[in-house]
């Protein structure tokens, strides 16, 4: 079974940073196609943060480039996204997903993904 449990949220200022993890477990990152960090604002749909590639490409949303940056450490199974300069919009629950099917709607699409955490709460207060 597969599990992905997310920490690293937490209460910023603007302009602070934060270092998301993702652990996944019942399953490695290297059988995974994609793997992606989401965020939701309350009464906002879901979107698309950041995604990368088995092969380490990656893709982000524009409100994010230049600010974060998401990476995977396969020998642990843990994936990571460094946010900094952060914003009073960046706040809201950020969820790990991850792609074991070749279903493809896009990067950011949460289509895309087959398996979810259950989200970090990030707080960014001006």
């Amino acid at each position: 079974q597969v599990q992905l449990v997310e920490s690293g949220g937490g209460s910023v200022q603007t302009g602070g940073s934060l270092r998301l993890s993702c652990a996944a477990s019942g399953y490695t990152n290297r059988n995974f196609y994609y793997m992606g960090w989401f965020r939701q604002a309350p009464g906002k749909e879901r979107e698309g943060v950041a995604s990368i590639w088995a092969a380490g490409s990656t893709t982000y949303a524009d409100s994010v480039k230049g600010r974060f940056n998401i990476s995977q450490d396969n020998a642990k199974n843990t994936l990571y996204l460094e946010m900094n300069l952060l914003k009073p919009e960046d706040s809201a629950m950020y969820y790990c997903a991850a792609a074991a099917s070749t279903s493809w709607y896009g990067p950011l699409s949460f289509k895309t993904y087959n398996y979810w955490g259950q989200g970090t709460q990030v707080t960014v207060s001006s």
